[in-house]
């Protein structure tokens, strides 16, 4: 349990230091950027919401973590979450934070959504959380192109994760 502990801190690290690079104001620029058309109020409204659920990652994470070890599913399930967590604190991916701060960290957010709604398909879903609502809303920030991107190695993830694990489950369907 240590390890990822470590590896949530790590994660609200990342975080504050988005903040603390550009913060909320890169994070209007960009909703700005990808929605032209929008009215400054609306612009804000849904940077309220994209930061709520950049904020709302380290809890997820650690909430995924507790259920893997209450569930004896850690060998299985940590190491796809490893890798969610390792997206989110490498600084170049594809919308870097280290350039636009806290708006660098809307992929890897969704990530990691990706990956935990990933985890909840199939007959017995590991997670029973719907976070259809989160993955669609950050992924009309984003874009369909970064979002296939993201989908795609989501599933690449857990392919690999379970490439290894002995558990014989096929990726769910994107």
């Amino acid at each position: 349990m240590k390890g990822s502990e470590s590896s949530i801190r790590n994660v609200q690290a990342i975080i504050a230091s988005a903040k603390a690079r550009g913060g909320r104001r890169s994070l209007e620029r960009f909703v700005e950027r990808r929605l032209p058309h929008s009215t400054g109020r609306e612009r804000r409204e849904v940077a309220d919401v994209v930061e709520e659920v950049i904020d709302s990652i380290p809890v997820f994470l650690a909430r995924a973590r507790q259920e893997a070890d209450e569930r004896s599913l850690g060998p299985v399930i940590g190491p796809v979450l490893d890798h969610a967590e390792h997206y989110f604190v490498q600084p170049m991916d594809l919308i870097p934070e280290m350039t636009q701060g806290l708006a660098g960290l809307i992929d890897d957010a969704y990530l990691v959504i990706r990956i935990l709604a990933n985890l909840g398909e199939g007959p017995d879903p590991f997670l029973d959380w719907d976070l259809a609502h989160p993955l669609t809303f950050l992924g009309r920030v984003m874009g369909p192109d970064i979002t296939r991107r993201l989908d795609a190695i989501a599933l690449d993830a857990l392919a690999d994760s379970l490439d290894g694990s002995g558990v014989g489950v096929d990726p769910p369907q994107a």
